[in-house]
């Protein structure tokens, strides 16, 4: 990231989730604002065919994109049945999920965290395309590399009383694990059934010849664009680093449980490669 301008990895993946609506058939994340959240040109560059990333192996990331995303909104179900009512969305980008959220009802508070920059770029975003902002949300500028996750939040309103489920995708592989550390030891430090989604790359030591060269390739593209990866992981010592850290439990979600539960059925036989992994973390 840089202060002076939003994350242009932010906006990649709004187009690969908009790309999603219409490429993709069926639907693992419906979204019927992320068309619009990207702009008219962008969205009609999709439409017609002229953003031409739709190779096999592009449409195998965003799958990962969409899976990844409906994990998260599946898994906030659950918590919110479970009686959380409070909603986090770190690093958010643009992501959409809190003004299509079908939770209002219940109660539910919704903090978006990122960055100043790729805050202020989405607000603007949002009003361009019309999207009205929920009364339900709030926003919270945080730069993870230099500010505290929950100074940030407690100035929005955020109450360390209750329990919470905190959303952190695409944010990461961008961390080093210090900061990664820090904003972990601030969720788990929050009352039990406090839940944290976040999503990491795999140590390309595990992954076969064809897919450490795929994972070397993204790595010097990310660089190129001023993101480098900074961290990558190997399932079970993350899995067993937070549990050391306090969490009650930390569960891995592999691609083949992600290719189980959202990519049986498909016809297209898109599946989501090993690069990409979910964790999830419960206090």
């Amino acid at each position: 990231m840089h202060a002076d301008r939003p994350s242009a990895t932010a906006f990649y993946v709004a187009l690969h989730r908009a790309a999603h609506q219409l490429r993709d058939t069926p639907l693992v994340l419906d979204d019927p604002l992320a068309l619009r959240i990207v702009g008219k040109k962008a969205a009609d560059a999709v439409r017609s065919g002229a953003w031409k990333e739709n190779d096999r192996l592009t449409r195998r990331f965003r799958i990962f994109l969409a899976t990844r995303s409906r994990y998260v909104a599946d898994e906030l179900a659950t918590a919110i049945a479970g009686g959380v009512r409070q909603y986090v969305v770190l690093g958010a980008g643009l992501d959409t999920s809190a003004y299509r959220q079908p939770h209002a009802a219940a109660g539910l508070r919704i903090f978006e965290v990122d960055h100043p920059a790729t805050q202020a770029w989405k607000r603007t975003r949002l009003a361009e395309a019309g999207i009205a902002i929920p009364p339900e949300l709030t926003f919270a500028p945080v730069d993870f590399e230099r500010q505290s996750v929950m100074d940030g939040l407690r100035a929005a309103g955020f109450s360390t009383k209750q329990p919470a489920f905190f959303s952190w995708l695409g944010v990461v592989p961008y961390l080093t694990w210090e900061t990664i550390q820090r904003t972990l030891a601030s969720v788990v430090a929050l009352p039990t059934g406090t839940t944290v989604v976040f999503d990491y790359v795999a140590d390309p030591a595990s992954l076969n010849l064809f897919w450490r060269l795929i994972a070397r390739w993204m790595a010097r593209r990310l660089a190129r664009a001023g993101e480098p990866w900074r961290s990558h992981f190997i399932p079970a010592q993350l899995a067993a680093d937070l549990r050391a850290m306090g969490f009650r439990a930390a569960t891995e979600v592999s691609p083949a449980a992600l290719n189980q539960r959202y990519c049986r059925d498909r016809t297209d036989g898109l599946t989501v490669g090993p690069i990409g992994h979910l964790m999830q973390a419960t206090v």
